[in-house]
C-alpha cells in the first residue's frame, strides 16, 4: 500500500501544493487501495478514470496557481447520492442500472471544490438498517478484527458502512455519508473515524435519494476532525432546489478550529447512563469528560427526560415518511419493471416492489403504511410528532445550562455479522444514543476515543446547538488531541 493512501486530506493537500508529490500520484495510489480492498466490499462502483481526470485538471491548476479548496483530493460517495452517468442504486435491487442524468449538490459542490471521485461507496438498502448487510450487493466487511485469535467478521456499522469502512482502510481520504438516525456516527465509532452530522438544512438534500424527509442530513467521514471540516465546508450551502436548505453563509469552519475550550459548559444527560451498556462504553465516556475538562470546559449534569421515547419515536416517523417516499418506485418510470405475463399494472407494482425491495426496507414500508392508515395515524403518527416536539424542547432546555452534550456514540463497539440481523428490534437499538439528536435536527459528531478489551474502536458523541457546528468540531479537536488514537486496523484483506 503505498504511503500517500495513509495520509489525511489536510496532509495530502499541504503536499500536493507543496509540491512534494503529483494529484495524479494521489489518484492513482486510492485507485490502486480501492482494487486491493476488494474484498472489504466497500465500493458498489469503481471510478478510476474519474479520479485520474479530476487529478490531472489539479495538476494543471496549480501550474496556474489557480486551486481549488479540494484540489488533487480524491472521495468515495455514499451510493445515496446521484452521480451523473455513474450507477445510482441506493444499495437496491429496485433502482440496480440507473444512471442518472443529473448530479446532487452536495457531489456537486464537492466536484466544484476540486475533488474526484473514486467510485459508489455500499450501504444499507435505502439508508435502512445499521450494519450494512441490508444492501443488495451484500454486506461490508469491517477492516477490523477483534484481537481474540478469531476471525469473525465484523460489521462497519449502517447505513454509511461502506463510507466507514473505505476511510478506516485506506480506501478513500474522505467520504461522504448521510445520517438519518445516526448512520454517520455510528458507523465512524464502528471503524475508528470520525463523522459528523451538521444541523438539519446545511446541506442540501437535492438529488440524495430521500428515506426519511425531516431527517435525513448529509456530512463528511474521514480520519480527523480537521479533515471533517474541510470537507463540510465544501458540501454545504444553500439550495434554491431544496425547500428545507438553510439561507445563510457557510462558516469557515477550519480556519475556527480550537481545542480551548475554557468558558464552555459540557452536559452529561443522566439519561444516557443505560443499564446493560458495557461497563467499556460508560469508561471511555468518563475519559471523554476527564478530556474536556482538562480543555477547560465545566462539565454540567443535565436531564433529557424525553430520550426514554426517542427511539420509539424515530421508528414510527421514519418508516412513515419512507413508505410515502419508496412509493415512487413502480416499476413505471426508471429502475426495475417486473410485470408478470398477462398481469395488469396492479400486478406490475406488486411484482416490482416485491422483486426489487430487500425484507428491511419491506419491514419499515408496512410499519409506516399501518401508521399512517386512517384507523391509526392520530393513534401513532401524530403522537410520535407531539413527543418529537418535546424531546426537541428538552435539547432547548438543556442548552440553557450548557454549550454541548457529551454522551457515547453507540451502546457496543462493532458486532459480528449475521449476529443481530435476526432480531430487528436488537438492531434498532444500535441508535439508541443517536437518534435523540437527529429527531431535533442538532449538529452531532463522533470521534474515535480508545480501543475496548478486544481492540475495537469505541467512539465519543458530541451534540451541539443548532447551527453550532464550530462548537462541536472544536470539542471534537479537542478530544481528538488528548486520545491520541493512531490505532490501524491490521491489513489481512
Amino acid at each position: 500500500m503505498s504511503e500517500l493512501t495513509l495520509k489525511t486530506i489536510t496532509e495530502l493537500r499541504e503536499g500536493f501544493r507543496g509540491g512534494e508529490f503529483s494529484a495524479r500520484e494521489i489518484a492513482e495510489a486510492f485507485n490502486a487501495a480501492v482494487v486491493a480492498g476488494r474484498s472489504l466490499n466497500a465500493y458498489t462502483v469503481e471510478t478510476p478514470e474519474l479520479a485520474l481526470e479530476a487529478a490531472d485538471a489539479a495538476d494543471r491548476d496549480r501550474t496556474t496557481n489557480s486551486l481549488k479548496p479540494l484540489s488533487g483530493i480524491p472521495l468515495g460517495i455514499k451510493d445515496l447520492f446521484a452521480t451523473v452517468g455513474v450507477d445510482s442504486t441506493s444499495g437496491s435491487n429496485i433502482l440496480k442500472g440507473f444512471k442518472p442524468t443529473y448530479e446532487s449538490t452536495v457531489s456537486g459542490n464537492l466536484k466544484a471544490a476540486g475533488a474526484g471521485m473514486l467510485g459508489k461507496l455500499n450501504m444499507d438498502e435505502f439508508a435502512m438498517g445499521s450494519s450494512n448487510e441490508t444492501s443488495a450487493y451484500g454486506p461490508v466487511n469491517s477492516p477490523w478484527k477483534r484481537n481474540d485469535g478469531g476471525n469473525a467478521a465484523l460489521t462497519p456499522g449502517g447505513s454509511s458502512g461502506g463510507s466507514a469502512a473505505a476511510v478506516s482502510a485506506g480506501l478513500a481520504p474522505g467520504v461522504t455519508g448521510t445520517d438519518t438516525g445516526g448512520s454517520i456516527r455510528q458507523p465512524a465509532a464502528f471503524t475508528g473515524i470520525s463523522g459528523i452530522k451538521p444541523t438539519y438544512g446545511r446541506c442540501s438534500r437535492w438529488g440524495i435519494v430521500a428515506f426519511a424527509s425531516s431527517l435525513d442530513q448529509a456530512g463528511p467521514m474521514a480520519r480527523t476532525v480537521r479533515d471533517c471540516a474541510i470537507m463540510l465546508e465544501a458540501m454545504a450551502g444553500f439550495d434554491p432546489k431544496d425547500a428545507t436548505s438553510l439561507n445563510m453563509p457557510v462558516p469557515q469552519w477550519e480556519a475556527g478550529l480550537t481545542t480551548d475550550l475554557r468558558g464552555k459548559k459540557v452536559g452529561i444527560p443522566k439519561e444516557y447512563r443505560i443499564d446493560g451498556v458495557p461497563p467499556e462504553i460508560n469508561a471511555i465516556w468518563d475519559q471523554g469528560i476527564e478530556w474536556l475538562k482538562d480543555a477547560g470546559a465545566e462539565v454540567v449534569q443535565i436531564s433529557l427526560p424525553h430520550t426514554k421515547y426517542a427511539l420509539p419515536t424515530y421508528y414510527i416517523i421514519a418508516p412513515a415518511e419512507a413508505s410515502s417516499n419508496l412509493a415512487r418506485y413502480d416499476g413505471v418510470r426508471y429502475g426495475l419493471r417486473d410485470m408478470p405475463q398477462g398481469g395488469n399494472l396492479d400486478a406490475m407494482y406488486a411484482a416490482t416492489r416485491a422483486a426489487g425491495f430487500g425484507a428491511e426496507v419491506k419491514r419499515r414500508i408496512m410499519i409506516g403504511t399501518y401508521v399512517l392508515s386512517a384507523g391509526f395515524y392520530d393513534a401513532y403518527f401524530t403522537k410520535a410528532q407531539k413527543v418529537r416536539t418535546l424531546i426537541k424542547r428538552d435539547f432547548a432546555e438543556a442548552f440553557k445550562q450548557c454549550d454541548l452534550i457529551l454522551t457515547p456514540t453507540a451502546p457496543s463497539a462493532a458486532f459480528g455479522l449475521n449476529e443481530k440481523m435476526s432480531d430487528p428490534l436488537a438492531m434498532y437499538l444500535n441508535d439508541v444514543f443517536a437518534v435523540p439528536a437527529s429527531l431535533a435536527g442538532l449538529p452531532a459528531m463522533s470521534v474515535p476515543g480508545g480501543l475496548d478489551s478486544q481492540g475495537l474502536p469505541l467512539g465519543i458523541h458530541l451534540i451541539g446547538r443548532e447551527l453550532d457546528e464550530q462548537g462541536v468540531l472544536n470539542a471534537g479537536l479537542a478530544i481528538e488531541e488528548r486520545a491520541g488514537f493512531t490505532h490501524r486496523p491490521k491489513r489481512w484483506w
